[in-house]
Order: C-alpha cells, then structure tokens, then sequence
C-alpha cells in the first residue's frame, strides 16, 4: 500500500533534560496525521545516500594511456595479426574499454515537497510506534556527556539508536553526545527522512514542535560521593619518603664539596 492515513491524534511521553516525567503531550496534528508514504520515503533516502557518494574511480581508456604510439611489427609479412597499437584495450597494459570515470554524477534531485513529505511520513512512522520523545528544553551550561547518558538512562533508551532533535544550534547538547556511539543530536530543521528512519527513538525538544511546557519543579541532582581518605599508616610513609628524599638531596652537595676539598 503506497500510502497508509489513519488521521489519529498521537501523543508521547514527556520529560524535562534531567529526566524528571511530565504529563504526556500531544503531538501537533498538522504533522502528525498518521500518514506514511513508503514509496516516497524510499525515493528520498535512496537520492540522500546517491548525494554522498563521489566518483573517485577511474579508469583511462586507449587515449589517456602513456605510449603505445609505434606500431608493434610492420602490416604484412611476420604471419601474426596486424596491430596498431600496443594499448589497445585486448592488450596487456591497454586502455580500459567502459570502465568507472571520476566523471561520473551520483546527484539525484528531489523536489522540496516531496522531501517534506517523506520526512513526515517517517515522524509518523516512528510516532506509530511509540519511538517519540519530547523534552521540555536542553538547557545546557557545558557539554557533559554523563548529563546525556543518564537523561537516556531514564528515558530507557540508553541501548538503542537515538536522535536528538534540538530546537536551535546547541554545542553544548551536541558535544554531550559526540561521545555516544548511539546518539546523534541536530537541529529539528536539519533532520532529514534517513536520520529519522535510521534511529529507533526520536527525542525531540518541546520548542522545536512549536509546544511551551510548564516548568515543572526539579530536585538538584545528588551530588557525586567523596573520595576515601588514605589511611594513616599509608600517608605517613610517603611523607617518610618525601622526608628522605629531601634530606638526600641536600646532602648531595656538601659529599662534593669534601671531595673537591681533599683532591
């Protein structure tokens, strides 16, 4: 079936960016209308992997092949085939008759709308399957990847492929996910049809659907664990050594001077 439309009102679960739960949100209905255009999902992400690729083979043919100028024996006369050309394609070293050429194009054009289209119909894809996520903001002071790592954890999602959809440019949100081998952020407006499709959930920040949620009062993250104290036993040995070392270095020059003294 081309094209499947079930017009429902779909909504997803909602969070805050250090994982506190909210009600969950419905998602606008001028987008989400449960339509999926699978023809036309595949028409794009097959033109999008077609744009990445660049001709960097390539073959020469007979004429770009240096030499090959001189007839290798005369016309008539030794009993063999008459050749005029030792780079010819049948022969050793010869030129390459249709092979790859860097001047090949791999750019497929598709129309705006019809990119529009595909990348709604993946949104509704994974709305379908329950794979939306909505964050209220990312309101990051500096990149930390445990801050994003644990945001997943509560999210349950830690495991499988996920999109992070940002309302605007954020380096900070994105370096705390450059390290995740399973996370990608970008912009809502830079998601193509084939990040959508290739992840398993898509997180997406509130403002980048055009939603305002009300803050909702957060508990402050508890605080890491203090390192252990050395032991008694273990700090006044390495102050013993430091001691030592100290007063060996000290004497060091006073033995040279004696020696210079007696010779």
């Amino acid at each position: 079936m081309a094209e499947n439309s079930t017009h429902q009102n779909f909504d997803a679960p909602a969070y805050t960016a250090r994982g506190t739960a909210r009600d969950r949100v419905s998602l606008p209905a001028e987008l989400f209308d449960g339509t999926v255009n699978m023809p036309v999902m595949h028409q794009v992400v097959k033109a999008f992997l077609a744009n990445q690729r660049q001709a960097n083979a390539h073959t020469k043919t007979r004429g770009l092949v240096i030499g090959g100028n001189k007839k290798p024996w005369k016309q008539k006369g030794t009993g063999r085939a008459r050749q005029g050309s030792t780079r010819a394609p049948h022969w050793v070293g010869g030129g390459t008759v249709f092979g790859p050429t860097n001047e090949r194009n791999y750019k497929e054009e598709v129309p705006r709308q019809l990119r529009q289209l595909a990348r709604r119909s993946a949104l509704n894809a994974r709305a379908r399957e329950n794979a939306i996520v909505v964050v209220d903001a990312f309101n990051y002071d500096a990149p930390k990847t445990r801050q994003m790592l644990d945001l997943l954890a509560v999210l349950g999602v830690a495991d499988r492929k996920v999109l992070v959809l940002t309302d605007s440019v954020k380096p900070a949100v994105f370096l705390s996910a450059r390290n995740l081998p399973n996370a990608h952020v970008m912009p809502y407006s830079d998601a193509s049809t084939y990040h959508i499709l290739w992840s398993d959930v898509v997180v997406i920040e509130s403002a980048a659907l055009g939603q305002a949620l009300d803050p909702v009062a957060e508990a402050e993250p508890a605080a890491r664990p203090a390192a252990a104290k050395k032991p008694a036993k273990q700090a006044a040995t390495k102050a013993a050594t430091k001691a030592g070392g100290k007063t060996a270095a000290a004497k060091a020059p006073a033995k040279r001077a004696a020696k210079t003294k007696e010779s």
